[in-house]
């Protein structure tokens, strides 16, 4: 299970080198994709393979989950992670999570999450401040 947050350094070539506790459970093979809230999802083949299937049992129903299957499918990729750690984050993703020079590596259970700097400051301190009131919904639904 992945957990924790990190701040790594995007290199030159849009390397983001992966937190030394994630690498073991990632394997050297991962794959990329889009993810909600513009951050990045990264998962190891296993894992991936399980969201990719839910994503495709979905994609023939309502025009949302065509919507989120082509939002996580067309703009994945496979990666490898290099010896030193590190994975390439092709442009046209870069783009998506803007990144810029610095990224926040994240683990959320069953796969890893690569934000911009300040998107992610500004996410946590959101969810931070509506905390409570989203626990007390979701206690109501229980």
């Amino acid at each position: 299970m992945f957990i924790g947050e990190y701040l790594h350094t995007l290199d030159p070539k849009n390397r983001v080198s992966l937190p030394s506790k994630f690498r073991k459970e990632l394997g050297r093979a991962v794959v990329m994709t889009r993810g909600l809230d513009h951050c990045l999802s990264v998962y190891p083949k296993k894992a991936w393979a399980k969201e990719a299937e839910s994503r495709v049992v979905h994609a023939g129903g309502t025009a949302a989950a065509r919507g989120l299957a082509r939002l996580f499918l067309a703009g994945a990729m496979e990666a490898e992670v290099d010896a030193a750690g590190r994975v390439l984050v092709p442009d046209h993703l870069k783009s998506f999570a803007d990144l810029k020079n610095k990224a926040v590596i994240v683990g959320v259970a069953d796969r890893v999450e690569i934000w911009e700097e300040g998107a992610w400051k500004k996410y946590t301190r959101d969810i931070e401040r509506d905390a409570n009131a989203f626990a007390e919904t979701l206690g109501n639904k229980n």
